[in-house]
């Protein structure tokens, strides 16, 4: 009678598709939508794991799957992903959801406070796992963010290879600039604009131990001590003053509370004529804490901002848009290019992590990657400046230099040099 209860609510957040349900060895439940669309089976251990999806399905579902209480007919966890973010939003209109989200809403300003300390604990949650992981599906620049894919084809590696050329165009990248580079991760986008513009001087922070050790190793390797510096800093205690400021994949741990803080400090980092490239994933419509099984495995701390919020900030500092782009699609495709490499290299993953890990980190890329698919999300650029005239009056500076430099970061990775100047 309970699980019947239970089958009954859940039902009711299939709209699209079709979900075929069993409880231990029980008789599948078939739950049909009204609407066509992707199709799964699943098998739940036992009636507790039922209700605590009932109850909190963006949390438990990703759990049941971790632990191995919701297991999926021919492991076909893709078709389970794609019919559970087809539905995402009917199950947040829904009044269960709306209960749900209610309460978890209420005390999501707390995980989202981002203070200093625990900006780096959040930061060294997710950015300080074994070397070996990020190996196993990143390209070879370790470009953690979304790629450009300028046609159909385009591999992962040309498509990093073009955003880290097209993030140097909207720079205006120029020889002896001072870069600021928020967020810079393993130095991969550093190593490029050194060598697209080999006397500009990039200073890097991050606020993983990992990165940091292996971005001052790599460029090492690649540019003179003279070109970089890099340091385990919080954007808020950087001080001086840069002719460009880069940011790829950092605003979304900055949190609603800091936007302001945030772009402040871009302001007074920013000289007069400086040129600020900012990119970040959004959201349509209302933004919100990312989900709870995010929040607690993968980005604690995480929120996506919206396009109004971003727009907001800047102007409440008196930054100038300069130039705006929605990045459609292409974040999908990365995530599918990260999930295919991280299955092809699974062997040497597991010699590291185990299988709980392992479906954590599929529920992940997959996840990730559908919600994106559906439309729920996107990449935002915003090109910001003190002087309206700090780049050229019109966009035709960008696709020429981004094939500039695309042609020379191609030196190393001939694939990239199909031409894309067209933007």
């Amino acid at each position: 009678m309970f699980d019947q209860l239970a089958l009954t609510v859940f039902s009711q957040f299939i709209i699209c598709g079709e979900l075929k349900l069993s409880i231990g060895d029980g008789t599948p439940a078939v739950i049909r939508g009204t609407v066509p669309g992707p199709a799964a089976s699943i098998h739940l251990a036992d009636s507790r794991t039922l209700w605590r999806i009932v109850i909190k399905p963006d949390l438990a579902i990703g759990e049941a799957y971790m632990q191995g209480k919701l297991r999926i007919d021919d492991d076909d966890l893709e078709a389970f992903i794609h019919l559970l973010m087809a539905n995402s939003k009917h199950w947040e209109s829904h009044w269960a959801g709306r209960l749900s989200l209610f309460f978890s809403d209420r005390f999501a300003p707390l995980a989202h406070l981002n203070l200093l300390r625990a900006s780096k604990r959040n930061v060294a949650h997710h950015y300080d796992l074994t070397d070996a992981l990020f190996a196993s599906f990143l390209d070879p620049h370790r470009q953690y963010s979304c790629g450009y894919f300028a046609e159909t084809d385009t591999s992962l590696d040309e498509a990093q290879v073009i955003k880290v050329a097209r993030l140097a165009a909207k720079l205006n990248l120029q020889p002896g600039d001072r870069v600021l580079d928020i967020g810079c991760g393993w130095g991969g986008l550093a190593a490029a604009m050194i060598k697209c513009q080999p006397d500009v001087h990039v200073s890097g922070i991050t606020l993983s131990e990992q990165q940091l050790a292996y971005a001052n190793e790599h460029l090492k390797t690649t540019a003179s001590s003279d070109n970089f510096f890099l340091a385990l800093r919080d954007y808020r205690q950087q001080t001086g003053h840069f002719d460009k400021i880069v940011s790829v994949g950092m605003l979304e741990h900055v949190g609603p509370r800091n936007f302001r803080t945030y772009f402040r400090k871009v302001r007074d980092l920013l000289d007069a004529n400086g040129i600020a490239v900012i990119h970040s994933i959004g959201v349509h419509g209302q933004a919100r804490p990312v989900n709870r099984w995010l929040q607690k495995y993968i980005f604690p701390g995480g929120f996506l901002p919206s396009l109004d919020q971003m727009v907001a900030a800047t102007e409440m500092q008196g930054l100038k848009i300069l130039d705006l782009e929605i990045m459609r699609g292409h974040y999908a495709e990365t995530l599918k290019q990260w999930r295919l490499n991280f299955y092809s290299n699974i062997d040497d993953v597991r010699k590291h992590y185990d299988d709980t890990f392992i479906r954590m980190w599929s529920f992940y890329l997959l996840g990730c990657e559908y919600f994106f698919r559906q439309q729920h999300g996107m990449v935002l650029q915003l090109q910001l400046a003190h002087n309206q005239m700090a780049a050229p009056a019109n966009r035709r500076y960008i696709g020429e230099l981004q094939d500039k430099f695309r042609d020379i970061l191609c030196t190393d990775n001939p694939s990239g040099k199909q031409s894309n100047s067209e933007i």
